[in-house]
């Protein structure tokens, strides 16, 4: 019976996101009726469901910390596509895309996954236990990128209003990019230790042991279908994104509803996997990918868009209004303190999907 369930398992997980790539082919720059969408989002859902599964397969083969970077650096690179593809798209009325894109994946990964995963985590086995050394260092990496690249904009006097000139925007992306890499040697290779998930007593977990590792074929192939079912879901989040901008206008919803909703729909695969781990008492590899997300999201958006707005004939706005940036300084304030003891109990997994809760609500009531 477990056999079986293995094997329908694999079939519809890779059908799936052959499926999705087929669907956004047949349907791509189209007007798409109701019926149509709403097969979209079912397909669409699936295909998040067997990105979760290749992401792990893949995870389980390569271990961790390297596991929890597929999905998230896989994720980010096609966001940024989608980024840059809708700026060229969008004229002024982009100009805040990448903006709030990137912010709006920070406030997702740092207060929604991370509360969920802490809050899950906590409740199952006591405490959500985890290595505040490598959890500290992505949180002042991820600060730091956000600070430079969406607080700073806002002071700036070189150019009139919230937007970085020539130079500091290369300056801006080349930070982003050297810290982004610097990090990913520290969690892989130099001290990857920080970044592997702990037992209760504080002793390192470097193997699992409660299931077989994944054959290199296999690996590969779920890398194959990983990128297949990524492409599948942004681009599908894409062709229905009219739809839901119809229905935020529809329902006298702010227009940045609408980006918050497709964050979601792009973070989906993400935050499955991180509570997947949180249910499984790995708290540390569920904080590698929402801290991990955050970090690509910021490194790898940031040096795209800059080096999209050679071309890009519009503004360009990074710097974040007043409310947002309050925000920021909280959900970096409560990360500091919810980092430092490496455990956590329901308490501070309640306290961040608090300020996920205002963002929302903030985003729907500006």
């Amino acid at each position: 019976m477990i056999a079986r369930l293995r094997t329908l398992t694999a079939q519809w997980t890779t059908v799936a996101p052959v499926v999705a790539v087929v669907l956004l082919a047949l349907t791509w720059g189209r007007e798409l009726p109701v019926v149509v969408v709403v097969v979209m989002t079912a397909v669409l859902a699936g295909a998040v469901l067997a990105a979760v599964h290749h992401a792990e397969v893949v995870a389980h083969r390569v271990g961790e910390p390297f596991g929890s970077l597929v999905l998230a650096v896989a994720v980010t690179v096609i966001e940024v596509a989608l980024i840059v593809t809708l700026m060229l798209d969008g004229g002024d009325k982009s100009a805040t895309l990448a903006r709030d894109t990137v912010f709006a994946a920070v406030m997702i990964t740092l207060n929604g996954v991370v509360g969920l995963c802490l809050l899950v985590g906590s409740l199952r086995h006591g405490t959500a236990v985890f290595n505040p050394e490598g959890t500290g260092a992505a949180l002042a990496t991820v600060a730091t990128l956000a600070t430079l690249s969406l607080v700073l904009p806002t002071f700036t006097t070189s150019k009139p209003g919230p937007e970085f000139s020539g130079v500091q925007l290369t300056f801006a992306a080349l930070s982003s990019l050297i810290l982004y890499g610097l990090f990913v040697t520290t969690q892989t290779v130099r001290h990857r230790d920080y970044f592997l998930p702990i037992t209760r007593q504080g002793e390192v977990i470097t193997t699992e042991e409660h299931a077989k590792v994944p054959s290199a074929r296999a690996a590969w192939s779920s890398i194959g279908l990983l990128g297949l079912a990524l492409i599948g879901v942004v681009g599908l989040a894409k062709g229905v994104s009219p739809t839901i901008e119809s229905g935020v206008a529809a329902a006298g919803l702010h227009q940045a509803v609408v980006g918050v909703i497709i964050a979601l729909l792009v973070l989906l695969p993400e935050t499955i996997a991180a509570l997947r781990s949180a249910r499984r008492d790995r708290v540390q590899t569920s904080l590698n990918l929402a801290l991990g997300s955050a970090m690509a999201s910021i490194g790898l958006t940031i040096p795209a868009v800059a080096l999209a707005s050679v071309w890009l004939s519009g503004p360009l706005v990074l710097g974040l209004g007043a409310t947002h940036m309050l925000l920021l300084a909280l959900t970096v304030v409560v990360s500091s303190l919810t980092v430092v003891p490496g455990r956590a109990t329901p308490l501070q997994g309640g306290v961040h999907l608090v300020i996920f809760a205002a963002y929302l609500e903030l985003a729907i009531n500006p």
